[in-house]
C-alpha cells in the first residue's frame, strides 16, 4: 500500500464509513436497537455533506450482531438506517448504500475485518476501485477489513482516544468524522 494524501482524493473514489463510533454515538455495553438511540455525533451531517461533493461514493458498513443475538430485527435495522439517510439528506449529504453483517461468528465472511461487505460493494458497483477507496472506522478491525479489500484507511479517536500511533493498519487518523472531512481539499 503506497502512502497516500488527501489531496489525491475525487470522486473517482469511495468513501467506506463504520457506523457507529463514525457517525453516531456507540451505545455503552450494547446496540442501537431504535432510532430514538441513534444519536449523531456533532457535526456529522455537515461532514457527510462535505463528503459528499469529494467522493464519488459513499458506502456503510456495519457489524450488528444485535441482529444475530435477536435483539432487533432486519427491518428494525432498516428504519433506523431510513430515518438516519433522510437527515442526512436533509442535511445536503448522501449514503449511496448500507451493508451489514448481522452473524455472531468472527469468521463469516461479511463480518469485519473480513472484506465481504466491500466485495458485496463492489459487485453492487463494478466501478469501486479499492486502491482508491477510504475506510473510515472506530476500530482496529475496520482498519484491517479495509486492508483485507485493499484501502487506504483513516481511524477516528472518537471511542479511543488513545489508540497507539503510528500503527500499521492505520494511514492517516483523525479525532471526528468532522475533522477528517475539514482535511479534504475541494475544488
Amino acid at each position: 500500500m503506497h502512502p497516500f494524501d488527501l489531496k489525491e482524493i475525487d470522486t473517482r473514489w469511495t468513501l467506506f464509513l463504520d457506523r457507529d463510533g463514525v457517525l453516531n454515538h456507540e451505545k455503552e455495553g450494547s446496540y442501537v436497537l431504535h432510532y430514538d438511540e441513534f444519536v449523531f455525533y456533532d457535526n456529522v451531517k455537515e461532514a457527510l455533506r462535505i463528503c459528499a461533493s469529494a467522493f464519488g461514493r459513499i458506502v456503510i458498513v456495519t457489524n450488528q450482531r444485535g441482529i444475530g443475538k435477536g435483539m432487533m430485527t432486519a427491518g428494525d435495522l432498516q428504519v433506523i438506517h431510513e430515518k438516519m439517510i433522510a437527515e442526512i439528506v436533509l442535511a445536503g449529504g448522501r449514503i449511496d448504500r448500507i451493508y451489514h453483517a448481522d452473524s455472531l461468528l468472527d469468521e463469516h465472511p461479511l463480518r469485519k475485518p473480513h472484506p465481504g461487505m466491500a466485495l458485496a460493494a463492489q459487485a453492487d458497483f463494478p466501478t469501486i476501485d479499492f486502491s482508491r477507496s477510504l475506510m473510515v472506522g472506530n476500530n482496529i478491525s475496520d482498519m484491517e477489513f479495509g486492508r483485507n479489500a485493499g484501502m487506504h484507511t483513516v481511524f477516528l479517536t472518537t471511542t479511543r482516544p488513545d489508540q497507539p500511533l503510528p500503527h500499521p493498519v492505520i494511514d492517516l487518523a483523525f479525532s471526528s468524522l468532522y475533522d477528517f472531512a475539514k482535511h479534504l481539499h475541494l475544488g
